[in-house]
């Protein structure tokens, strides 16, 4: 008798696709399964979402399931439904949602339970080597040396970038040989949980939270509104160890794989169990591994970036998002899903607590705490001895600037360099200047492909669009009228690091952004060299405005905060709320007072003297409550429609016929076509065509209705388009 299965495939088609399954593949057939299937002249690996005997298909239609891989299903029930309610929310495929759910090396197609893992020993006569026939082949030396005191297994040998050749050439010797080893499980942290250090003490407001926290049973959503330095890590352990000593695992989401390594050290301090770390940083190999020990108990701990929120766990017990409003959270390309939205649905799903943590949370959840869908607990004071940080508004208007840094910040610098502390320079846009400007005629060198302007980056002796990534050697003649009286114009950290360092010779810089941890490990010694007070002047982008512990730090300066209060993106005010209450929490934190000093040409600025006077919290919400009477949201829901195409016409006509489709009443209104903020980028013209609707469930079935008839438009043929539910960036 035939049997049929439906496939979830990862393509951009909002369906799934049916397949034969031969005989002899038949015996262990499930709901979950990975199998192989031709798909046009490729291979892929997709999930089983149904298994039938009939198919509406003509028989010379259907093709036959390649191979089944997995003799259980990956995903437990819960992240499967997740996934499934996931597609249908931010109207994505089943199949691409699924296959977000895995890591890589599962979608192609790799051995999910290995049996036996592939070790690398010294035989006998490796061990009666002499070492010194090595002395010319360093490569081979060093892991002889290593293999000397243990056996290496496969992973361990990509992990530490050993070399393949000097292996091979060991093996030649006969002096290594390769064993199998059968895998095991170690899950004695369940029974006996052991602690490398005993726990701070808390102060009263960490310990009330902690005992609600910990008093909650099943699904609890709680929002922990606490200042910068209030210690909400410390909160986060105290409650760990309850959830450890239960037996059960916990997951941690940080938003940067930049404040993984020093969230680890934190964790491993404490607690003497394996943690498992999943990011973008880490090879595929090493990603699938940590999949694995979180899949079946092994790992206690998991710690990652918004990718590991799909990680399964064996025995799920609690999930927190640490500085849960960041903007990286929210996945801006493929699928466009928030992992913080899917956190709070995934703790609904497996009936565990879910923890935001943030100084500054998002309007949204500000919202949902207010409302009381979620609890809120709040710390107000800074843990241990930190006081508040004095604030100072310098108005830089007409006055003559050195590198951006005005005569005032200069001399404050100069103080705190003098007492020993160390100061932090924050400038949100990396390279040497913004833009290449011709003194004589004025022409800004633009992008050929983008409405944006070059970033000059001087030690790499180019110009770059940060947008669409086109560069070219920086030129040497002005494009317009052949000048070779070419300038920089605007600051970025590389020219700040420069005038840095012939302002203060005796104190050394350190610049980080993008571009000085590139390198694999860079960021680590570069935070290593701050902590151990190597460097005494900080420059740097967003990558230092979180969750950073500096204790030298005493001086924090902003040097260009008026391109964040004029934007045309509504959440503009809000970010810029945060960033400046991250940046300025990054100062005063040991028993050093702290100051804030920041630069401005709007010194009067209603958004920015309701920012200092009040504070992050009460800024908040007279923000919120402006977007209540502007009906945005968190007040209104939102989906947008992104069209691109080379001709603006194509991309214009249709979104208009979209706009045609959806029934327009009093609490849904369309708004659109209009030009991104970015009108043109990497070559194509971008429009947009916005949807709000003051009942999320009205606005899903509505769109959900017009979203086959869109899909049918002839017009979507030239262009490419997305849809992105509950937008985080309107660019």
């Amino acid at each position: 008798m035939p049997v049929f299965v439906e496939v979830a495939l990862p393509v951009p088609l909002r369906q799934n696709f049916s397949y034969r399954v031969k005989d002899e593949l038949q015996t262990t057939l499930q709901i979950g399964l990975r199998v192989k299937v031709p798909f046009g002249r490729q291979q892929l690996v997709g999930l089983i979402t149904a298994i039938s005997d009939t198919c509406n298909l003509a028989p010379q239609q259907i093709k036959s399931v390649t191979a089944v891989l997995d003799d259980a299903p990956l995903l437990p029930d819960s992240l499967y439904k997740l996934t499934i309610w996931a597609a249908r929310y931010y109207f994505s495929s089943q199949g691409q949602m699924l296959s977000q759910a895995l890591p890589v090396a599962l979608r192609k197609g790799l051995d999910a339970t290995p049996q036996t893992l592939v070790e690398y020993h010294l035989t006998e006569q490796g061990r009666q080597a002499d070492a010194s026939v090595l002395k010319r082949a360093p490569a081979q030396k060093k892991l002889f040396e290593l293999l000397l005191s243990q056996p290496l297994t496969q992973d361990e040998f990509t992990n530490q970038a050993l070399s393949k050749s000097a292996l091979n050439a060991l093996q030649e010797k006969q002096w290594v040989e390769q064993k199998n080893r059968p895998v095991s499980h170690n899950v004695s942290w369940r029974q006996q949980l052991v602690m490398n250090e005993s726990p701070h003490k808390l102060n009263k407001q960490q310990a009330v939270a902690v005992s609600v926290l910990t008093q909650q049973q099943g699904f609890h959503c709680t929002l922990l509104e606490g200042i910068t330095g209030s210690g909400k890590t410390e909160v986060y352990l105290t409650l760990l160890e309850t959830i450890l000593k239960q037996g059960k695992q916990a997951l941690i989401l940080v938003p940067e794989i930049g404040l993984t390594p020093q969230t680890i050290n934190r964790f491993k301090r404490r607690f003497a169990v394996t943690v498992a770390v999943i990011h973008s940083g880490l090879t595929d190999n090493q990603r699938l591994e940590a999949w694995r020990q979180a899949r079946v108990g092994e790992a206690a701990i998991i710690i990652g970036t918004r990718s590991a929120l799909f990680t399964p766990m064996a025995f799920p017990g609690l999930i927190i998002l640490d500085e849960e409003h960041d903007s990286s959270f929210k996945q801006q390309e493929g699928v466009r899903y928030h992992a913080r939205d899917l956190a709070v649905m995934r703790g609904h799903l497996e009936d565990i607590q879910v923890v935001l943590g943030s100084a500054t949370p998002s309007l949204e959840t500000l919202q949902n705490a207010l409302s009381g869908r979620y609890h809120h607990l709040e710390l107000s004071e800074r843990a241990g001895v930190a006081q508040k940080v004095k604030q100072g508004i310098i108005d830089i208007t007409s006055q003559p600037l050195k590198a951006g840094m005005s005569a005032s910040l200069i001399n404050e610098m100069r103080m705190h360099l003098d007492a020993g502390n160390q100061v932090l320079l924050f400038l949100n846009r990396r390279g040497f200047a913004p833009a290449l400007l011709c003194h004589e005629c004025g022409h800004l060198h633009e992008c050929d492909r983008c409405d944006a302007f070059f970033t000059v980056h001087q030690g790499l002796n180019e110009i770059c669009c940060h947008h669409c990534g086109n560069q070219y050697a920086i030129p040497k003649q002005c494009h317009q009228c052949g000048s070779t009286m070419l300038m920089g114009h605007g600051l970025g950290t590389e020219q700040l690091e420069q005038e840095l360092v012939k302002l203060f010779p005796n104190h050394p810089v350190v610049r980080i952004d993008r571009d000085t941890t590139r390198r694999k490990g860079s960021l680590e010694q570069q935070l290593q060299g701050i902590y151990m007070g190597k460097y005494k002047i900080l420059v740097g982008t967003q990558m230092l405005a979180k969750g950073h512990h500096f204790p030298d730090v005493t001086l924090v300066g902003l040097l260009d905060v008026d391109g964040a209060l004029f934007s045309a993106d509504f959440r503009a005010p809000e970010r810029f709320g945060q960033l400046y209450t991250q940046v300025s929490g990054r100062a005063g934190r040991a028993d050093k007072p702290g100051k804030v000093l920041l630069q401005t040409h709007q010194s009067d600025n209603p958004i920015l003297r309701d920012l200092l006077q009040r504070g992050y919290g009460e800024f908040a919400r007279s923000q919120l409550t402006e977007r209540q009477q502007a009906l945005l949201p968190p007040a209104w829901h939102m989906v947008l429609i992104r069209a691109e195409a080379h001709l603006a016409q194509d991309a214009d006509a249709f979104l208009a016929q979209i706009s045609q489709l959806i029934p327009q009443s009093n609490d849904l209104e369309v708004i659109g076509p209009i030009p991104a903020p970015l009108d043109r980028k990497a070559g194509k013209y971008r429009r947009q065509l916005m949807l709000q609707a003051k009942s999320r469930h009205h606005l899903q079935s509505v769109f959900e209705h017009v979203l086959t008839q869109i899909e049918q438009l002839p017009e979507g043929k030239r262009c490419r388009w997305t849809i992105d539910r509950d937008p985080q960036d309107l660019m």
